[in-house]
């Protein structure tokens, strides 16, 4: 069986007004099926830009990029993406924002309507089908962009710092959400972060990118047992891992 996805070499330079930035060099990851990888570094140093290439949004200027043993050249349906604002549309409803995402596939609506109304049930927003987003708190409006990015049932979820706007309490309640969902699930899932708590609280491996351009420092296993509920922060192999991420990434002036 082919890897969930596979990143060989990859180099991604784009232009700026100011001249071409050099974001990525030289970065190497694979994932297996169902896995979760969390990646952390400073700000500016790629790991937007990894995700977007990853799905298919930069091309590479060296490197390959494989999904499910396909390689990337363009946008890809075994995708779906969470960004770190919902991004949903005001004049829709929390369904039809959902279904969004099957309109413009051109998949059938019958069919995945019964399936958004599932997604509905499986993240808890159930009764909430016919709000507005301004009716809805921060962490539902990503409980909804949620739903939209596994509307059609991508093997792979992308998401870029998908709490970092929310207060520190809905984090902690979304972090246990979406570990729920992806039990759930098991979609393999990479995540981008700037939380150290977050990353290793959420994820099977974390990886520590450098500054631009950025490159794989470490890549860190995390064995704590599963499901985890908050007081497995306060666990001595929790703080510890936390305490070796903070260390490696203060050693490579990655703490902003």
């Amino acid at each position: 069986m082919p890897a969930a996805f596979e990143i060989s070499g990859l180099r991604i330079v784009y232009p700026s007004r100011l001249g071409p930035v050099h974001a990525l060099e030289g970065v190497s990851l694979e994932a297996q099926d169902g896995e979760f990888i969390s990646v952390l570094g400073p700000s500016g140093c790629g790991k937007s830009t990894l995700m977007k290439a990853l799905a298919g949004l930069l091309p590479p200027r060296r490197g390959s990029i494989r999904v499910n043993g396909r390689p990337v050249s363009g946008p890809s349906p075994g995708v779906g993406i969470v960004f770190q604002n919902a991004v949903l549309m005001s004049w829709r409803s929390v369904l039809d924002n959902i279904m969004l995402q099957a309109e413009v596939r051109g998949l059938d609506r019958r069919l995945h309507l019964e399936r958004a109304r599932g997604l509905i049930r499986l993240v808890g927003i159930e009764g909430f089908e016919q709000h507005y987003p301004f009716q809805l708190s921060g962490g539902m409006q990503q409980r909804v962009s949620l739903c939209r990015a596994l509307i059609h049932d991508p093997p792979l979820l992308l998401m870029d710092e998908p709490f970092g706007a929310l207060d520190a309490l809905t984090r902690e309640s979304m972090n246990l959400e979406l570990q729920r969902i992806w039990l759930d699930r098991r979609k393999t899932v990479l995540f981008i972060t700037h939380s150290i708590s977050e990353a290793v609280f959420l994820a099977d491996r974390v990886v520590v990118l450098s500054k631009r351009p950025g490159r794989i420092r470490a890549v860190h296993e995390v064995g704590l047992p599963r499901p985890r509920g908050l007081e497995t922060m306060e666990s001595p192999e929790f703080v510890r891992l936390v305490g070796e991420l903070r260390r490696e990434l203060q050693a490579h002036g990655g703490l902003d």
